[in-house]
């Protein structure tokens, strides 16, 4: 049985219009499943033992900087996010560390260097969780911003750069 030229136009709009709805909604789709629900759903433990997700802090924009102890570029961040905490808390920011490091290394550095922001400990999962975010490296610093809905709206493999980190906060605050 031949398609008629009209049935032909016809068949070629709905797949016109399906690729087009496919280009403007999978974006959303594909950030979902991206890890930034999994992200927010994940669970971590504070340096008290607590267990905490970051659904803790709903309805806040939330910057998630992944490090270590023995990483200097991380080390290095901690004053620009303590600021940025600061500077933003009451526009609706949290910073969250999330230490990808042993509890006792973790508790050791924040005795020495106190950190004005919630400290996180990930789990054997958490590099997982880092390349599913977007960090195929698994390297450190890695930082990524969620809006206030959850959705991600900036990640960064490597140190923060002031003007860079505002211009990303400054959009969705």
């Amino acid at each position: 049985m031949a398609i008629s030229r009209r049935e032909w136009l016809g068949l070629s709009a709905v797949g016109a219009v399906a690729a087009a709805a496919g280009a403007l909604v999978g974006p959303i789709l594909l950030q979902t499943g991206s890890g930034a629900a999994e992200l927010m759903r994940a669970g971590f433990t504070d340096l008290a033992g607590r267990p905490r997700k970051l659904t803790e802090w709903r309805d806040r924009a939330l910057l998630c900087n992944f490090w270590a102890t023995w990483c200097e570029p991380c080390r290095e961040e901690i004053p620009l996010l303590g600021d940025r905490r600061e500077r933003y808390a009451a526009r609706g920011l949290e910073v969250l560390g999330i230490a990808v490091d042993t509890a006792v290394n973790v508790a050791k550095f924040v005795e020495k260097t106190p950190i004005s922001y919630p400290i996180l400990l990930g789990g054997f999962d958490t590099l997982d969780l880092m390349r599913r975010l977007g960090n195929k490296a698994g390297g450190l610093p890695f930082t990524v911003i969620l809006d206030r809905s959850g959705v991600i709206t900036y990640s960064k493999l490597g140190a923060l750069k002031e003007r860079e980190l505002d211009s990303q906060l400054a959009a969705i605050l």
